[in-house]
């Protein structure tokens, strides 16, 4: 059923787009703005007049893409079809007959062992370096975030800590730190007043970016002898993995991670099984 109190809420597309990337976050307005402009140049004609065939073709054209970004650029069509549809602008949601393609789950390849994150962590040099390794790993935070802190997001919590972040959605959660990590930061921190970004670059004075986070990750990440292409985010899966692999009750990871579906978390525990029917087999 359509929303009417939001009928004629735009009226072109590319306010329609405008409304409907409103609050992702910067990444994702680039990637969903590319992958629309790449549909509405290759139909040649208004989003109302798009048919599934014009869909169908698009989803063709993608074929020297990645799975995941083929995957990325279809459920970006199909969730603006969709959005435009449900506020009245489009007369049919032409999207919810295109099928997407089916994505092999690579998690378990982006997942750390244990040594290889403690490798990470004692081979950097840089006092601020190894304090961001450290807090991407303890806090499973994604680089976004860690970027948007500063250090009035520190508060104390009894003997240690815990931050205060502002995540995916515009949800704001709290995530309590080991002692070890607290004491790191506060060595990091100095006389740096709240309004301070808790990392900064070096260069420009301001935070740093994900970018910068990134080429630290990858440094460290060939210092500790680890040849494939380590970003932010596969911390972030080792915090999950490790945490549940320890006996950390699910829910405690979803709320520490910020997932909205205990489904998303849950599926680091398939990720790397403890057990298979394997072992009743007598091999």
């Amino acid at each position: 059923m359509r929303d009417t109190t939001a009928i004629a809420i735009s009226t072109s597309d590319g306010q329609l787009i405008g409304i409907w990337l409103h609050g992702r976050s910067p990444h994702t307005q680039r990637a969903y703005a590319a992958d629309v402009a790449r549909l509405r140049s290759m139909a040649g004609k208004p989003l109302a007049a798009v048919t599934l065939p014009d869909l169908q073709d698009f989803a063709d054209s993608l074929v020297e893409l990645s799975p995941a970004s083929r995957y990325r650029a279809l459920s970006a069509v199909k969730s603006l079809l969709a959005f435009g549809h449900r506020i009245g602008y489009l007369p049919f949601d032409v999207g919810r007959a295109l099928r997407l393609p089916a994505v092999r789950d690579r998690l378990a390849e982006r997942i750390l062992p244990e040594a290889g994150i403690r490798r990470m962590l004692s081979l950097e040099p840089g006092e601020r370096n190894r304090a961001i390794l450290t807090l991407l790993y303890a806090s499973g935070v994604r680089v976004s975030e860690l970027c948007g802190l500063c250090w009035r997001d520190v508060q104390s919590n009894g003997a240690s800590a815990q931050i205060t972040v502002f995540g995916k959605g515009g949800k704001t959660r709290a995530i309590r730190l080991p002692v070890s990590v607290w004491q790191q930061l506060t060595r990091l921190r100095g006389d740096g007043d709240g309004a301070q970004p808790m990392f900064r670059s070096r260069k420009k004075g301001g935070a740093l970016t994900p970018v910068g986070i990134l080429r630290i990750v990858r440094r460290a990440a060939r210092r500790a002898g680890i040849d494939v292409a380590v970003s932010p985010h596969w911390l972030r899966h080792a915090h999950a993995s490790h945490a549940l692999d320890r006996g950390a009750p699910i829910h405690l990871v979803q709320a520490t991670l910020g997932h909205a579906s205990i489904t998303t978390t849950g599926r680091y525990l398939h990720a790397r099984p403890t057990d298979s029917s394997s072992r009743f087999l007598g091999l």
